[in-house]
C-alpha cells in the first residue's frame, strides 16, 4: 500500500485518508474516490489529496477484517458467538448467550505479532458474558493489509476464542446456623441473582446446624446439580466443619484459600461428579468477589485446580464490599 499525497487529478480509485469539505458537501475518510468526488474537492480547491493507494496483493481493511473474524469463528453456533458486518476496518464478535468466555492467549498474541495492522482485542479469559455481550473485535488499523500477512494471521485462528455455556441448571444451597438463629436471605438472594445470569436456578433451601454430622447429611442428599455451603461461621481451614462435611459425605476438597480479596476464605471441591463449593461471608453481597470467578468457570464446566486457584492473585484484589465485617483497611 502506497500512502501519502498524490495530485486530486490523479487520485481515483485511491482511498480518501482525512475528511474535506468539497464544494457541495464532506468527503470522509475511508471513501474510494471517484471521479465525482475529486471534481467536487478540486472546485473547493484541495488539489493535493492525502491517499491510500492499494497494491495488487493488498487485501481492503473491510475485506480482511471479515476474512479473519471467519478464521477465527468458523463454527459461530458452537462456538457461541456472532459475527458483525465490518465497517472501517473492524469486525465486533459477539455472545449469543451467557457464558464465561474461552481465549487462547497464546494464538492471539501470535496473531497481534504479525503484522501491527492486524489486531485482535478481547475480554479478559473466562470473562462472563451475556448474550448480545461485545467479546471482541478484529480491527485492521491501516486501509489495506497485504495478502501474505492476512494468510499467516488466518492459519492459526480457528476457535481462538468461545463462549463455554452454562452446563449446569440447578444448585443446591446449603447454610448452616449457630443455635436457633436463622440465617437472613442475604446470602440466598445474592447466589440467586448470580445463577440467574447463568440461566439455572436454586432448590428448596435447606439449612441445617452448623455441625459436622448435619452438614456431612445435606450434602449427600443434596438434590442440586451443584452444591454450595454457606456457614454461620466462617471456613477457617481446610479441616474446619464445612470441608470435614464434604470429606465425610464421601466427597474431596480440591482446594481451600484463594489469592483473591474479599473472597479468601473460599474452598472447593467435589462429590463425585458434583461440584461442591463452599462460599466466604463475602458472597451474601451481590458485588463482585473471589467467590464468582470459581463460580462462573465451574458453572460452565472449565476444571479448576489448585493452581488455577493460586494463579488468580495478579488481578485478584477487588473493590472492597462496604458491609464487610473486617475490612482490609481499618
Amino acid at each position: 500500500m502506497k500512502f501519502g499525497p498524490r495530485p486530486a487529478g490523479d487520485a481515483v480509485g485511491t482511498i480518501l485518508a482525512h475528511s474535506l469539505a468539497g464544494s457541495t458537501g464532506r468527503v470522509s475518510k475511508g471513501t474510494v474516490l471517484t471521479q465525482a468526488e475529486i471534481d467536487d474537492l478540486l472546485k473547493a480547491g484541495h488539489d493535493t489529496l492525502t491517499v491510500a493507494a492499494l497494491d495488487p496483493n493488498d487485501i481492503e481493511e473491510n475485506a480482511a477484517a471479515e476474512t479473519l473474524a471467519a478464521a477465527v469463528v468458523p463454527h459461530p453456533d458452537t462456538q457461541g458467538l456472532r459475527i458483525s458486518a465490518a465497517g472501517a476496518g473492524r469486525v465486533n464478535l459477539y455472545a449469543t448467550g451467557p457464558g464465561v468466555v474461552a481465549v487462547d492467549a497464546r494464538r492471539i498474541a501470535a496473531i497481534n505479532g504479525i503484522d501491527p495492522m492486524i489486531t485482535i482485542a478481547t475480554v479478559p479469559p473466562f470473562h462472563r458474558v451475556d448474550a448480545g455481550t461485545m467479546v471482541a473485535t478484529i480491527k485492521i488499523i491501516a486501509y489495506a493489509v497485504p495478502r501474505s500477512a492476512l494468510a499467516q494471521a488466518c492459519a492459526d485462528a480457528a476457535a481462538t476464542i468461545r463462549v463455554l455455556a452454562p452446563r449446569f441448571k440447578t444448585a443446591t444451597l446449603i447454610e448452616t446456623q449457630v443455635g436457633n438463629t436463622e440465617p437472613s436471605g442475604k446470602g440466598r438472594a445474592a447466589l440467586a441473582g448470580r445463577l440467574d445470569r447463568l440461566q439455572a436456578t436454586l432448590t428448596p433451601r435447606v439449612v441445617v446446624p452448623h455441625r459436622d454430622d448435619p452438614l456431612s447429611r445435606a450434602v449427600a442428599t443434596a438434590e442440586g446439580e451443584v452444591i454450595f455451603i454457606l456457614t454461620a461461621s466462617a471456613t477457617s481451614d481446610t479441616h474446619d466443619v464445612a470441608p470435614s462435611a464434604v470429606r465425610a459425605a464421601g466427597g474431596t476438597v480440591t482446594a481451600f484459600g484463594m489469592p483473591v480479596d474479599p473472597g479468601n476464605l473460599l474452598f472447593f471441591g467435589a462429590l463425585g461428579d458434583t461440584p461442591v463449593i463452599g462460599l466466604p461471608g463475602c458472597a451474601r453481597s451481590p458485588a463482585l468477589n473471589g467467590a464468582d470467578w470459581v463460580l462462573e468457570r465451574l458453572m460452565c464446566g472449565v476444571a479448576l485446580t489448585q493452581a488455577d486457584i493460586s494463579a488468580m492473585g495478579v488481578g485478584g484484589l477487588l473493590k472492597e464490599i462496604p458491609t464487610r465485617p473486617r475490612p482490609r483497611d481499618g
